[in-house]
């Protein structure tokens, strides 16, 4: 039996629909506000709202009712917001709901879905990042009790992700025999998927920072959900196998250049401060995708060794990096081009 929290997210949606499919999986257990449209006969939906304050109660109850052994933790943004006080209680609390009810109910498997961003673009990083790296957001500092060390994010996008990913940390704790996986993935990229990258990449002019061309790792949708489905797979997480942190990357790298190239858009480096003052004035009047501390992913690497998910969940890309951007970018052209013909 599994349940999907954040069922009606771009994750959550396609993993329901893979599910449906799957011979091997009786129920489907929907956890949302609302019920995405690729839930059918197997799947049984409980309106679930994390932000409120005593939803873990509610959780515990339906997880037991439906004796659920595996679940998928996917209520996370996927765009940053100014609502930061919802946003913390959805991702930050919600999380710390969601692992408490598992801590009383049968659940012998969570996965949590995360971001490759959460490590941060340092001027120090390496070429690949590992697994062990610290989470530093936009801004390092501290560490856990568990020998990770953590960061708080300038931005509460990354910051509420990095306190979600202390949450899993004191679940394992708490229950070392529940096998949990974290599944960092590196942006998303697609045809149908809607995030800040997608809305950048779709600016016919996209803004660069002037004097920086750092390397990016983009994952093509697909592949995100499929890297999902082998995280739930029992075969996958027996004998001790499968727990842990895995970066879940495309093969390949490119610079953010040649990305933007590939899209068929046109890139304007803009100075930095410029680039800074601009980017807040356009998201504190709502016309941006992201705050000022995104630019720094314009500036330095923050790219992932993808390694550990190969070998331990059998994770093997279809698409590499510039595979997920063509596949993008001729998405994109065809919806243009809908748009601007005489018919639509």
């Amino acid at each position: 039996m599994v349940a999907v929290t954040g069922a009606c997210s771009f994750l959550g949606r396609n993993l329901v629909g893979v599910l449906e499919e799957r011979e091997d999986v009786e129920r489907i257990v929907v956890l949302d506000i609302a019920s995405p449209p690729t839930a059918g006969r197997k799947s049984r939906a409980y309106r679930v709202d994390l932000t409120q304050p005593a939803v873990s109660a509610r959780l515990t109850e339906i997880l037991r009712a439906e004796k659920v052994t595996e679940l998928a933790h996917l209520a996370f943004l996927a765009s940053p917001t100014t609502a930061e006080p919802w946003a913390h209680e959805l991702e930050s609390v919600g999380t710390m709901h969601v692992l408490h009810a598992c801590r009383e109910s049968p659940v012998e498997r969570v996965v949590v879905s995360s971001q490759t961003m959460l490590y941060g673009p340092h001027p120090a990083n390496p070429n690949f990042l590992l697994e062990g790296a610290e989470l530093r957001g936009l801004r390092g500092g501290g560490s856990s009790p568990f020998g990770r060390s953590f960061g708080r994010a300038e931005c509460s996008f990354l910051a509420d992700k990095i306190d979600a990913e202390r949450e899993v940390e004191r679940f394992v704790q708490a229950r070392p025999d529940t096998s949990v996986a974290v599944l960092r993935f590196a942006p998303m990229l697609g045809p149908t998927v809607r995030t800040w990258v997608t809305r950048w990449l779709s600016r016919r002019i996209v803004p660069t920072l002037l004097g920086f061309d750092p390397l990016v790792q983009l994952l093509h949708e697909m592949d995100a959900v499929s890297a999902l489905v082998l995280a739930l797979d029992p075969s996958r997480w027996e004998h001790g196998r499968g727990r842990g942190a895995f970066n879940v990357v495309s093969q390949g790298v490119l610079p953010i250049s040649t990305v933007i190239k590939l899209a068929g858009r046109a890139a304007l480096p803009v100075p930095g401060p410029l680039l800074t003052r601009s980017t807040e004035l356009l998201w504190m009047a709502g016309l941006n995708e992201v705050p000022s501390p995104f630019v720094a992913f314009l500036r330095h690497l923050c790219v992932a060794d993808g390694s550990r998910a190969r070998r331990e969940l059998g994770f093997v890309p279809q698409f590499t990096t510039k595979e997920a951007v063509l596949d993008f970018g001729g998405a994109l052209r065809l919806r243009e081009a809908h748009l601007l013909s005489p018919s639509a």
